[in-house]
């Protein structure tokens, strides 16, 4: 036999043994956490002014989401909103958003959401319920949920509504409700990277 394979045989050995006790840390290695694109992702709000629809959006957020499609009863979402960033796209109106009325951003700087149940409805389509809260109120939803998967992203979609008033959006004179319509959709489009397999 060549005898260069003893000599080779004791660094094959160590290597060999190197590789085996590395085996278990990339078994148990996390997977990449879930993290929410910001550029890729939207929350828009749609209220009737004068019976007229007018779409809006919140242009800050951010999320966490732990989250397994494959056993979402075990996940969370944790959403927090800047209200500050509300805004119509017109000078006037984005300037009375952020005011005592409406929102009133300096004292309740953000809203949030927070999950405290999923549940999985087939097809990539989910049922989630949580708490709401905006301007120091906080209420019960439930969010419906699609997630598709594109790009390397995970994309999750859906909308809700909820009554402005019962958040005290729109106080004082604005609590008439044929200036301002009480319903409020929301809808939502959130971009995820390190999404696991539906």
């Amino acid at each position: 036999m060549n005898p260069c394979f003893f000599r080779l045989r004791p660094a094959l050995l160590s290597t060999a043994l190197a590789f085996a006790a590395a085996l278990p840390a990339l078994s148990l290695a996390e997977p990449a956490a879930t993290r929410l694109v910001p550029d890729k992702s939207q929350i828009v709000f749609v209220t009737k002014q004068m019976g007229v629809p007018v779409e809006g959006a919140f242009k800050k957020f951010d999320a966490q989401v732990a989250f397994d499609p494959r056993k979402p009863e075990g996940g969370s979402v944790a959403l927090q909103i800047d209200t500050a960033s509300a805004g119509f796209g017109i000078p006037m109106s984005d300037a009375e958003l952020p005011k005592a009325p409406w929102f009133d951003a300096t004292h309740f700087p953000q809203a949030s959401f927070q999950s405290n149940g999923i549940k999985a409805l087939g097809d990539g389509r989910f049922e989630m319920t949580g708490k709401l809260t905006l301007k120091g109120t906080a209420k019960p939803v439930t969010v419906p949920v699609s997630i598709a998967t594109t790009g390397g992203y995970a994309v999750a979609t859906g909308s809700f509504t909820i009554q402005r008033l019962d958040f005290k959006v729109g106080d004082g004179e604005w609590t008439d409700t044929s200036m301002v319509g009480n319903d409020v959709q929301v809808k939502f489009k959130f971009t995820l990277a390190g999404f696991g397999p539906l």
